[in-house]
């Protein structure tokens, strides 16, 4: 099968199309062929090993790889067609459209997936590129609003890169979940940030967010711009600093937090069925959508990382991996 392959770090460059063999479903797995995947922020940072903070880079080598990437086959959002089915598996079909998140193998024409974990069934009126463009961002908004700073009716929140692959969908979802929110992106954005659903809008460019008075009960901080000492200013008490990006110097802040009346949540989302399940509730209920800056040819996929890189877009970025479906 073709597969997108990285061998050593770097750039953009080192990502080269090659052969690999087709993996196997083992029990409890599908077999998917994948249609279209997603690039993200994960991705270009396993593969540039720009890991955030000093630590958390010697961290990041030994989880993943200290001089080469331990997987070379990168990608998790993925969105295709049943192509077989391992052992014990129930509830899938053959030839059925499914989209998902596997942590790593996606930016190949197959992969294997557990079929107890974050994959679903893809909703009719969804593309193949329209699901994959779903899973990274939408998880990542749903986990850490939700469930992370439960985030309340008629609560304030502010999205710092509101138009980005994560902040587009945090956007919605603070919305969905009844909250009245304010994003910050560039100029250009800020139309797109105000059709994706925010109440207020602020250029980052004209207006340091960290100069803002809120006060907001949540700071949701997408691209690491803030830290807590940051933040705090512009936080209601009682109120909840959200970063995304975090390294183990922030983890000390918490004690200044919590005297001031404020929490800082340092968290990692996971990343299931039920989640992706609760994605497909709000598309169905009109409050969220698919978000897509652009879509790549799989032979175009060093441009898809060098997109993903400059950190300027307005929403998710998907390879075209195979045959697509246009939904219904």
């Amino acid at each position: 099968m073709k597969a997108a392959i990285s061998k050593t770090y770097g750039g953009p460059e080192v990502v080269t199309l090659g052969t690999l063999a087709r993996p196997e479903p083992r029990k409890g797995e599908l077999l998917v062929r994948v249609a279209a995947a997603g690039v993200t922020t994960a991705d270009w940072r396993l593969r540039a090993a720009a890991f955030p903070g000093a630590i958390s880079a010697v961290a990041g080598r030994l989880m993943f790889g200290i001089c080469a990437p331990r997987n070379p086959v990168l990608g998790s959002d993925f969105a295709g067609r049943v192509e077989a089915l391992g052992p014990g598996v129930t509830g899938f079909a053959l030839g059925e459209r499914v989209f998902g998140f596997r942590f790593g193998g996606a930016h190949a024409e197959f992969m294997t997936v557990k079929a107890a974990g974050a994959v679903t069934k893809t909703p009719d009126g969804l593309t193949d590129a329209q699901a994959a463009a779903l899973p990274f961002g939408g998880l990542c908004a749903l986990e850490f609003l939700d469930r992370f700073a439960q985030l309340k009716p008629g609560e304030r929140v502010l999205v710092v890169g509101a138009s980005g692959g994560v902040g587009a969908y945090a956007v919605q979802v603070a919305r969905a979940l009844g909250a009245i929110v304010t994003g910050v992106a560039s100029g250009e954005s800020l139309p797109f940030v105000e059709s994706l659903g925010a109440d207020h809008v602020v250029d980052y460019r004209q207006t340091d967010p960290a100069k803002l008075t809120g006060p907001y009960d949540v700071v949701f901080d997408t691209v690491g711009a803030l830290d807590y000492t940051r933040a705090a200013p512009m936080l209601a008490k009682g109120g909840r600093f959200v970063p995304l990006n975090f390294g183990l110097g922030d983890v000390w802040k918490g004690r200044k937090a919590r005297r001031n009346g404020h929490a800082q949540i340092l968290k990692v989302n996971g990343d299931t069925k039920e989640g992706l399940d609760r994605l497909v509730e709000l598309i169905a209920a009109g409050q969220l959508r698919p978000v897509i800056d652009t879509v790549y040819p799989f032979d175009e996929i060093r441009a898809a990382h060098a997109k993903v890189e400059t950190r300027r877009r307005k929403g998710a970025i998907v390879l075209e991996i195979g045959a697509t479906a246009t939904g219904g």
